[in-house]
């Protein structure tokens, strides 16, 4: 297909789609819309010329001889660098996310503790389920990724730590401001769609949500990009073989021997019990656990979503709903950390994500 034909389909295909579209209902157009631009795109990709074949008509070594610029066949250029990310990788992240929550609230310790018991005598169990994985957990540890290993592994992906970052590695040097960020988008999206609601008094106008929907995209797709950089490597073996030692030290904890020894009820219970007892105090567990069960929501929703620019408003409003609640309870959560007491407010946080001074929405316009 020559660039003069190309412009000319182009032309004719809107002009075609406005007259189909005017004749709609409105509750149709969105949908058919989307569903003509889809289609026009698959045909501009089919018709566009061959690459090697365009370069070479276009310099006149073809059969034809040189041709007019508007002979030349059309080149598709798809724009495809949003979706140059490797799933596997973004969803390891997540879950080393989870894993790090974890280790903040003393997981891995504990659980160093309660071998070293086992070994000295000092925990009154002998026989039961609890003491059986305290002796069989000595050979079922991580094999290859220690602690050295998993804090090298927040530091690359998260700059989480004090560890140096590893040397020529990628290091992730952003992660918390663009988490942070996002969850304040997401946040204040739907706290805007909820006031527009109510000052509107319907749920529906003009099938357009009040909340800005481009400020959540554009973080989430940064966020993803940073995040697939920095976890190249051993980052998707490393998340596996510590999620599974993880869940095997929650099974621990939860058995009727290790409770019963610490008077505990629940798993959580033994946590905090050893953690007061050896390890100078428990801190910020309620907090850790409800930051790594929603970081991990939102992060695993980042992974999976397409980030369309022309998306609905209204399917972008129920797919993104349990995010935007998981970042509610993420940033409720984070701020009673240690770190997130200086969280200056979901409202001046987005401000300066996107670029703005604090209050910048409020100041007059001088002109």
């Amino acid at each position: 297909m020559s660039y003069t034909t190309y412009e000319t389909i182009q032309r004719l295909w809107q002009q075609f789609a406005q007259d189909q579209l005017a004749h709609l209902p409105p509750e149709q157009r969105a949908e058919l819309r989307a569903a003509f631009e889809a289609r026009f795109g698959e045909l501009l990709a089919k018709a566009a010329g061959e690459d090697g074949g365009a370069f070479v008509d276009l310099l006149g070594f073809g059969k034809e001889g040189l041709k007019p610029f508007g002979e030349v066949p059309y080149p598709f250029l798809a724009a495809d660098f949003d979706e140059a990310v490797v799933p596997s990788q973004l969803h390891a992240a997540a879950e080393l996310y989870f894993i790090y929550q974890h280790e903040r609230m003393g997981m891995f310790r504990v659980a160093a503790v309660l071998r070293q018991l086992f070994r000295e005598g000092r925990i009154r169990i002998q026989r039961g389920p609890g003491a059986r994985m305290l002796y069989t957990i000595e050979k079922w540890q991580p094999l290859r990724y220690g602690p050295k290993d998993r804090m090298a592994a927040y530091k690359r992906v998260f700059n989480y730590g004090r560890q140096p970052p590893p040397v020529g590695g990628i290091v992730n040097r952003n992660f918390h401001y663009q988490l942070v960020a996002l969850m304040s988008a997401l946040v204040q999206y739907y706290r805007d769609l909820t006031i527009a609601e109510v000052i509107r008094g319907a749920a529906r106008i003009d099938q357009k949500p009040y909340g800005n929907i481009a400020s959540v995209q554009r973080l989430g797709i940064d966020l993803r990009y940073a995040l697939d950089r920095a976890s190249y490597g051993n980052i998707v073996a490393l998340a596996i073989e510590v999620g599974m030692y993880l869940k095997q030290l929650l099974e621990l904890f939860d058995t009727p021997d290790i409770r019963k020894a610490f008077d505990a009820n629940t798993k959580w219970d033994v946590l905090e019990q050893v953690l007061n007892r050896f390890l100078g105090g428990a801190r910020e567990l309620s907090q850790r656990a409800k930051m790594a069960e929603a970081g991990r929501r939102v992060l695993l929703w980042v992974a999976g979503n397409k980030f369309e620019s022309d998306i609905d408003p209204q399917l972008f409003q129920i797919e993104a709903r349990p995010a935007g609640a998981a970042a509610e309870a993420w940033i409720a959560a984070y701020r009673l950390t240690e770190e997130g007491r200086r969280f200056p407010g979901v409202a001046d946080t987005l401000r300066w994500a996107v670029g703005l001074p604090p209050r910048a929405a409020e100041a007059p316009v001088l002109g």
